[in-house]
């Protein structure tokens, strides 16, 4: 195994965004190449009561300790408010309590990067989508999406997103694939870690695209609107 100052370079990642999570656990090897040691999948609505112990017990299924760990990586969103926040304490928990260096990956560009694609799309509900052109995301209803210029290709994996994309882009080629996964997120942000990318652990936040109800139908400003 290719070592760093005779340590595993090792590296663990959380996504807990969508309607099912998970946790991978990877090795970079001689040749480069990561070497997926284990995965955990978690169905969505448990990860409060079950992403810790599903890592705790993927480094053990390994013979890993956190303190053996080179880096970690979670994905920070878009995706669900309660997901985004449960996988970003857990992962900036870890990582403070070993000093480990951490990154944040956008779920949209774990999916591009996956695919070899420009473009990517997730249901955000409510009629809108969160989207993914080129180097840019927000969240696009109506008319965002009637505003952005169409690719050529996009990558969806939930079919309300396409069933939206096939009304307001109808000559846009839809690509359906697997929704991405913690694996999909390490082979993304390892290498970016190794080239010495980092976040701030005090100043990291989700990548939510989109306010919370708390912060939209707390602000008298939107009293009486329909929340869509």
């Amino acid at each position: 195994m290719e070592e760093n100052n005779g340590k595993r370079i090792l590296f663990l990642a959380v996504d807990s965004c969508g309607e099912s999570g998970g946790c991978a656990l990877a090795e970079h090897n001689k040749r480069g190449v990561f070497s997926l040691l284990g995965e955990k999948h978690l169905e969505g609505r448990s990860f409060s009561a079950t992403l810790i112990t599903a890592i705790g017990e993927l480094l053990s299924e390994a013979g890993v300790k956190l303190k053996d760990l080179t880096g970690l990586i979670v994905v920070n969103g878009p995706g669900s408010f309660t997901g985004v926040r449960v996988g970003l304490s857990a992962v900036k928990g870890l990582a403070e309590a070993e000093g480990l260096p951490l990154l944040a990956v956008s779920r949209l560009e774990v999916m591009t990067a996956t695919h070899a694609i420009s473009a990517a799309a997730l249901d955000a509900h409510r009629h809108e989508l969160f989207l993914r052109v080129g180097e840019g995301e927000l969240l696009a209803g109506a008319e965002e999406l009637a505003a952005v210029t169409a690719p050529q290709r996009i990558a969806v994996c939930d079919d309300r997103a396409t069933e939206l994309l096939s009304q307001a882009w109808p000559q846009c080629e839809i690509l359906r694939v697997a929704a991405p996964t913690a694996a999909d997120a390490l082979k993304l942000g390892a290498p970016r870690l190794l080239a010495g990318e980092r976040a701030d652990v005090a100043l990291l936040d989700g990548h939510y695209l989109r306010r919370s109800d708390a912060e939209i139908f707390g602000d008298p400003a939107n009293a009486g609107k329909p929340r869509g």
